[in-house]
């Protein structure tokens, strides 16, 4: 959403209510201890729905370059995001065939956890990744990485100095980008003919079915449908000849993408099916957008109960990661250090350091086996299953795993 109230894509005036989560910091803005005596920015999180284009979206209310400039989140410690990648890695290369001769470009590239796996098949890589703390660490690993924005202008110099992609990735990337236009606009130019773009994202439809609002954060500017991502990029002359629904994320699109015509990529099937399925379901017209903030209403209430209910049966309730996903969930739901003592995250970069808003400490993994408490609940809850087995000693004194999203859930 522009600064005046309009779509981003289309420009049309927004007025319809998706989700108000009320006043958030920026999910990603951890909290130093010597700055804990200071205040904090609270900003509105409040997703509106465009009636003509129907991109679900949030306002800009903080610039790209001040969120993502200097950046928390490091890829490389999730063992399953780690294997994502791989599998990934071997499935594009084995269907196109890229190999020496083959350019490869990702956008936000963050340390190279992908782009190593090309690179390991003597694939020529390039990185594009905006935080440069994080881009140092690709470089270190033997990554090239360009730390800049992108979008057109971007794309346009790569071409000049002659670099164009067979393949050009951009995962968990497009919900970022404020500048959705100029940002598509420079894939179709960074393009060559014959390439392909494949992107990721989280899937609009599966946030709606499992009650995911816990996805929505500054950062994240849009929530793509099918419906609505196929039209954007077909406004700018790309067309998407397939696409594929991914459980990571807790459910996301990976959709392939070409110049329109092109003959090495010809439209498949699943997708007219899947564009039929959403339109069947509603998803461009206003009804399927209404009902969605009582659902999230309720599982506030269902959280703060058990938890509630656990601190007056002298239960230790501890948490485990610190995602921006978790970060929303506990400011919105209101959630202090009263009822969450800590959490802990695999991250050095963030342990040590305080949830923003809610102040709750980040600790190593290792507090939890020093503590043993009674519960823990999981914030990254799309990682439940490889969580659960690498800490699965909790059991061995009766502690238990709390799931929050769709609804709170303990595991025994």
């Amino acid at each position: 959403m522009s600064a005046d109230g309009r779509c981003r894509h289309c420009g049309a005036p927004l007025e319809q209510s998706f989700c108000d989560l009320g006043l958030s910091p920026l999910a990603n803005s951890y909290v130093e201890p010597e700055q804990l005596n200071r205040g904090e920015t609270f900003l509105p999180l409040h997703v509106l729905v465009c009636n003509q284009c129907w991109l679900v979206q949030l306002q800009e209310f903080e610039s790209p370059a001040n969120i993502f400039s200097d950046y928390a989140y490091f890829s490389s410690y999730s063992q399953s995001w780690l294997e994502h990648a791989r599998v990934y890695s071997e499935e594009m290369t084995a269907r196109f065939g890229f190999d020496s001769t083959s350019s490869v470009i990702e956008i936000a590239s963050n340390d190279g956890y992908l782009l190593q796996n090309f690179a390991k098949k003597g694939i020529r890589v390039l990185g594009i990744e905006p935080a440069a703390n994080v881009a140092l660490v690709a470089e270190q690993q033997g990554i090239p990485s360009l730390v800049k924005f992108f979008g057109s202008e971007t794309a346009q110099a790569l071409v000049q100095q002659g670099q164009q992609a067979d393949l050009l990735i951009g995962n968990n990337v497009l919900a970022h980008v404020p500048q959705l236009n100029d940002f598509v606009q420079g894939m179709k130019i960074l393009l060559k003919p014959t390439g392909l773009i494949t992107m990721e994202f989280p899937y609009l439809v599966r946030l709606m079915a499992e009650n995911q609002f816990d996805t929505i954060y500054h950062e994240h500017f849009s929530y793509f449908s099918f419906v609505t991502v196929e039209r954007i990029f077909r406004a700018h002359g790309l067309q998407i000849f397939d696409v594929q629904q991914l459980t990571t994320h807790g459910g996301s699109l990976r959709i392939f993408a070409s110049h329109v015509g092109a003959p090495a990529h010809p439209i498949k099937p699943v997708v007219p099916t899947l564009l039929a399925e959403e339109r069947a379901a509603g998803l461009e017209g206003a009804e399927a957008y209404r009902n969605f903030s009582r659902r999230v209403q309720k599982t506030k209430r269902g959280i703060l109960k058990f938890l509630i209910e656990a601190n007056e049966q002298g239960k230790k309730v501890v948490g485990y990661g610190a995602p921006a996903k978790g970060n929303t969930l506990l400011n919105y739901c209101g959630v202090r250090s009263d009822l969450i003592e800590y959490t802990v995250d695999r991250s050095p970069h963030k342990q040590n350091r305080f949830l923003p808003g809610c102040r709750i400490p980040i600790l190593s993994p290792d507090a939890i086996r020093e503590t043993k408490p009674d519960y823990v609940l999981i914030l990254p809850w799309n990682l439940e299953r490889e969580i659960t087995e690498q800490m699965a000693y909790v059991r061995e004194w009766g502690g238990r795993f709390v799931v929050p999203i769709p609804e709170i859930k303990i595991i025994d």
